[in-house]
C-alpha cells in the first residue's frame, strides 16, 4: 500500500487518552468537568476515547492538567488489524501519511510500571521503523520528542490490532512515548534504594520543579529514603521524618539528617526555614492532607513548594481530588496534579505559593 503524503496531520474527531489500567473512569469523570463539550466514547484498560465537538489541530494547553489521571493524549485515526506486522505498519503509515513526522511513539495500552518483560510494542516499533525508512524518513535513534515535534502514535492493543494517531509534543509527558518516563519501563537504576527515588525523578522532570543546590527540604514519611536520596543528589540539605530506619546508604550521605519520630509529633516550629516540604506516606489521603496542612499553615512556616504523594486505596477516591486541591488553595498555594507513570494507584501534587494565605477570622469581642 502506497503511503499518502500530507503536509499537515489528518483531521480527526476522536481523542485517545492513555492512562494507568483502572483509571479509565477517573479520566472520563475529569473530562466531563474539564472539557464538557467532549463526549466519552469507547474504552479499554489503559485507554479512553472521546469524540471532539469538531476536528481540531490544537488541544487546550492545560488539558492534561485538567484530566489529572491521563498520561498523554493523541488525535485518534482509528485501528488497523491483521496478522502481519509489516502489513499493519504499512497500513498505519498510509493512514497517517508520512510528511512531517519528527518522532514515532509506540507503546502498549496496558503498560505496567517497573515491568522488565519485553513488551508487544517492541516488534511493532521495529516494523514501523522499517516501513518509515522505506518511505524515506530518517531512522529514529531516540523516541523522545522535543517540544513542537509532530509525533506519529501507535498504541498496541494486541499483535493483531493497533490504534493509530498523532499529537504535537509540548510538555514533558507528551515528549515521552505513551507519556511514560524513560526509567519507568525497567528496574530501578543501580544504587537507588526505593521507587520513591524514581517517582520524584519523574515529578521533577514532568512539573519542572526548580530545586536548587543549598536549599533545605524536609520529607514526611521518609523511610527507606528514596525521595531523600533524589533530593540529596540535587544538592539539597535534607531532613527525613520517620520513626522507621532510613537505608544506611542514604543515612550516610552528607547533608542528610533523620528525625526518628512521627510527623505529627514534630513541633511545627521546627519546620521553619525549609524551602521544600515533601510527603510520601502510606496512609489515607485525608491523613496526608492533614499532615501537610499542619505544617503549611503554621505560623512562621512558608515553604517555597510542596511535593506530595496521595495514595488511593480504591479508584472511587479519585472523586475527592478537587477537594484536596481546594485545601491547598485555602492554604494559599497553586497546584498541579498528575498520576505519574512510575507510580501505582497514587497521585502526585506539586504546590507553590500563589496569592495571600487567608488570615484566620478574628474572634468577636466578648466571645
Amino acid at each position: 500500500m502506497e503511503p499518502v503524503v500530507r503536509a499537515m496531520p489528518p483531521q480527526s474527531e476522536f481523542l485517545l487518552a492513555a492512562c494507568q489500567a483502572g483509571a479509565e473512569g477517573a479520566v472520563r469523570e475529569r473530562m466531563a468537568v474539564g472539557w464538557p463539550d467532549v463526549k466519552p466514547g469507547a474504552w479499554r484498560r489503559g485507554v479512553v476515547t472521546f469524540r471532539l465537538p469538531a476536528p481540531v489541530q490544537d488541544l487546550p494547553a492545560d488539558l492534561l492538567d485538567r484530566l489529572v489521571f491521563a498520561r498523554t493524549l493523541m488525535h485518534s485515526l482509528g485501528q488497523v488489524t491483521g496478522s502481519d506486522p509489516a502489513a499493519l505498519a504499512a497500513e498505519a503509515t498510509a493512514r497517517a501519511g508520512t510528511t512531517g513526522w519528527q518522532r514515532v511513539h509506540c507503546w502498549h495500552r496496558q503498560f505496567v510500571p517497573g515491568s522488565q518483560r519485553p513488551t508487544l510494542a517492541e516488534p511493532v516499533a521495529a516494523a514501523l521503523a522499517a516501513t518509515l525508512a522505506a518511505c524515506g524518513l530518517p531512522a529514529q535513534t531516540d523516541p523522545t520528542a522535543r517540544p513542537g515535534d509532530l509525533v506519529l502514535d501507535v498504541v498496541v492493543d494486541s499483535p493483531e490490532r493497533w490504534w493509530v494517531g498523532w499529537h504535537r509534543a509540548a510538555e514533558p509527558a507528551t515528549c515521552w512515548p505513551g507519556g511514560i518516563h524513560r526509567l519507568a519501563t525497567g528496574p530501578l537504576p543501580v544504587g537507588k534504594v526505593s521507587r520513591a527515588w524514581l517517582k520524584l525523578d519523574e515529578a521533577i522532570a514532568l512539573f519542572g520543579i526548580p530545586l536548587a543546590a543549598g536549599e533545605r527540604s524536609v520529607e514526611l514519611g521518609a523511610a527507606p529514603g528514596g525521595a531523600c536520596q533524589r533530593l540529596l543528589e540535587a544538592g539539597l540539605r535534607v531532613v527525613g521524618v520517620d520513626p522507621a530506619i532510613v537505608d544506611p546508604a542514604v543515612a550516610a550521605l552528607p547533608g542528610f539528617t533523620q528525625w526518628r519520630m512521627r510527623a505529627r509529633d514534630v513541633p511545627v516550629a521546627r519546620f521553619a526555614g525549609f524551602d521544600w516540604l515533601v510527603a510520601d506516606m502510606n496512609i489515607d489521603p485525608r491523613s496526608t492532607l492533614a499532615a501537610l496542612g499542619r505544617v503549611a499553615t503554621a505560623k512562621g512556616v512558608r515553604p517555597a513548594g510542596i511535593v506530595a504523594t496521595f495514595k488511593l486505596p480504591v479508584w472511587s477516591r479519585a472523586g475527592e481530588v478537587a477537594e484536596w486541591l481546594a485545601a491547598f488553595a485555602g492554604w494559599g498555594f497553586r497546584t498541579r496534579a498528575r498520576q505519574l507513570s512510575s507510580s501505582g494507584r497514587e497521585l502526585c501534587v506539586v504546590a507553590t505559593p500563589g496569592g495571600v494565605r487567608p488570615r484566620p477570622a478574628r474572634r468577636p469581642r466578648g466571645a
